[in-house]
């Protein structure tokens, strides 16, 4: 197991999933964003999940952990925003969660490629690949950190797909395109 180059810890903190089959008293709020509109769903304890929306007619009517999401993402996308500090609960395999912790290590403006995250955690790139794009909370867990071998940019699960990814690295300054 190949470990990680050194970099700072990011705060988030991933958290167990509610349980499947278990009604989780699950929030959601809207936020407008320049790569489209965004729903952020929560329980009172941590974000469950991060989706592309048409509509963000709801985008004030946030409070609590869902407000300070919604704050950390205005924020993240003006560009005063660098590491989300938020409590996450994404539901996924052990393996997935293993990989979007890795992810969440990733500091803004850096990458890694499916490989290395394989290395890092014994496992093989496609995988690795699977398990970015079955990520539940993107932006914040940052699957768009994650390239092809090469460097090559490759797939991406939110709207806009690999021109979504290429702008959040533009954006966090990693291409200059």
């Amino acid at each position: 197991m190949t470990s990680l180059p050194d970099r700072p810890a990011a705060p988030t903190v991933l958290q167990p999933a509610p349980p499947i089959g278990i009604a989780a008293d699950t929030q959601r709020a809207r936020v407008g964003s320049p790569v489209g509109g965004l729903e952020v769903e929560a329980t009172r304890e941590a974000i469950t999940a991060v989706r592309w929306v048409d509509d963000t007619a709801d985008a004030d009517a946030a409070s609590g952990l869902l407000a300070e999401a919604r704050q950390q993402l205005v924020a993240y996308f003006a560009g005063r925003l660098k590491v989300f500090d938020l409590p996450l609960a994404p539901a996924g395999s052990p393996f997935e969660r293993d990989i979007w912790r890795l992810m969440c290590d990733i500091p803004y403006g850096q990458t890694m490629t499916y490989g290395e995250m394989a290395d890092a955690v014994g496992g093989v790139a496609r995988a690795v690949g699977t398990a970015c794009g079955s990520n539940p909370i993107p932006l914040i867990i940052p699957c768009h950190r994650v390239l092809g071998a090469g460097n090559r940019m490759v797939g991406y699960s939110g709207r806009g797909s690999v021109e979504t990814k290429r702008w959040l690295l533009v954006h966090e300054g990693k291409l200059l395109l």
